[in-house]
């Protein structure tokens, strides 16, 4: 099959979608299907390298940090892919590149495939002052995306339920993002790992709570630092590895509050498994999960998570096997203390984790996905066009 991949956000940025589209396109190509992206640059320039189209863009940081809008209408890009002539779109965001796959859909007849990766309901505070406005746009700008597209792809249950919430009618398949366990299976040097703690001065007689992803404030890491101070233990330390803009506001909460942090900033994701394995325990505060790519990553390299509880990662992490999902400060002080005093619990712990993340593969993902291609291709299109 010819597959176009259409994203606003792509490498070398980091986040989750970047993650998944990369994941699939690998997986796509390996089974043997020619696949082309579209996505956007970062400047006003629009290019193709290596079978990626980049649409020139302007920055939308008012709107959100780091996002992109696309400035032109590329009709060179458009002929170009148009005579190309794709079997199947797959969408992976709302905005710029979605109007490129919705005209090239149009044109061609052929069906748009659409992840929906982002619970924009908890993104509001970008762009609403009042909860119940930005969910009533939320909605019903969910409600037009989904009806242009033959299929929705959700991460999670979680997802799925909340579209039908919002009064999405079209058929909804859920298909979480996979892990590439071949990356997060290898062995880490002892050598490098003790590099790394000298580097950060990470002490070895403290257990090591691990934040790893995005710093914005749907992550809630004021709020994990709140927790963490509250369970007073001395004997642990977090380890925070990323960036974004609620860095400075987490830092300094951290420090009135006397939370022992270590910042490392962002890091190549060449080496993002060996600072997953610098941790004992992931944490986090999130609600804004759609599926919680990072947890998934955080168990494949043998890491037991601590979560708050979210219906994303319901029958992934397990309470007492392979983690916990707390409720409430309380909770999260009595799992993290249970797991600080009991070293044969967090021995345990870290091998279920690592085994818990084999049925997360990026080839069943890849397959799965491969599957739904197959079955939409030949239908009629939507009538809402």
């Amino acid at each position: 099959m010819k597959i176009l991949i259409t994203t606003d956000w792509y490498a070398p940025v980091i986040n989750g979608v970047v993650t998944s589209v990369l994941l699939l396109q690998r997986e796509l190509e390996e089974r043997g299907h020619e696949v082309r992206v579209v996505t956007l640059s970062n400047s006003l320039h629009t290019y193709k390298a290596d079978g990626v189209y980049y649409m020139g863009s302007v920055s939308a940081n008012r709107i959100y940090p780091g996002a992109r809008l696309r400035v032109n209408r590329n009709r060179s890009l458009l002929q170009e892919l148009l005579a190309w002539h794709p079997d199947v779109i797959h969408s992976q965001c709302e905005f710029s590149s979605f109007r490129v796959a919705y005209a090239i859909s149009s044109r061609l007849g052929v069906p748009i495939v659409h992840t929906y990766h982002t619970v924009y309901e908890d993104y509001t505070h970008y762009f609403s002052p009042s909860v119940r406005v930005g969910r009533y746009v939320v909605s019903a700008f969910s409600r037009w995306i989904c009806s242009r597209a033959a299929c929705i792809v959700a991460p999670s249950r979680k997802v799925e339920k909340l579209l039908r919430e919002y009064g999405v009618a079209c058929r909804i398949e859920v298909i979480p993002t996979g892990v590439d366990l071949s990356f997060y299976r290898r062995e880490s040097r002892p050598e490098q790992l003790e590099a790394l703690r000298r580097q950060w001065g990470i002490p070895e007689d403290k257990t090591v709570l691990l934040y790893l992803g995005r710093m914005a404030k749907e992550k809630n890491l004021e709020q994990l630092m709140d927790q963490i101070h509250a369970a007073r233990r001395r004997d642990a330390v977090l380890l925070l590895v990323g960036d974004g803009p609620a860095r400075e506001a987490a830092l300094d909460h951290a420090r009135e509050l006397g939370v022992e942090v270590i910042y490392t900033g962002m890091v190549p994701h060449s080496d993002v498994l060996d600072y997953y394995r610098l941790g004992d325990l992931f944490v986090t505060a999130s609600t804004s999960e759609t599926q919680g790519l990072t947890y998934f990553e955080a168990l494949a390299a043998g890491i037991p998570v601590l979560c708050r509880r979210d219906k994303c990662v319901d029958g992934v992490v397990e309470d007492g096997v392979n983690g916990w999902q707390y409720e409430g400060t309380g909770d999260f002080s009595s799992r993290l203390s249970a797991f600080c005093d009991d070293p044969a619990l967090r021995r345990q712990m870290a091998r279920n984790a690592w085994t818990s993340a084999e049925k997360f593969s990026a080839e069943a993902f890849g397959g799965a996905v491969e599957a739904l291609y197959l079955s939409v291709q030949g239908q009629p299109l939507p009538l809402a066009r």
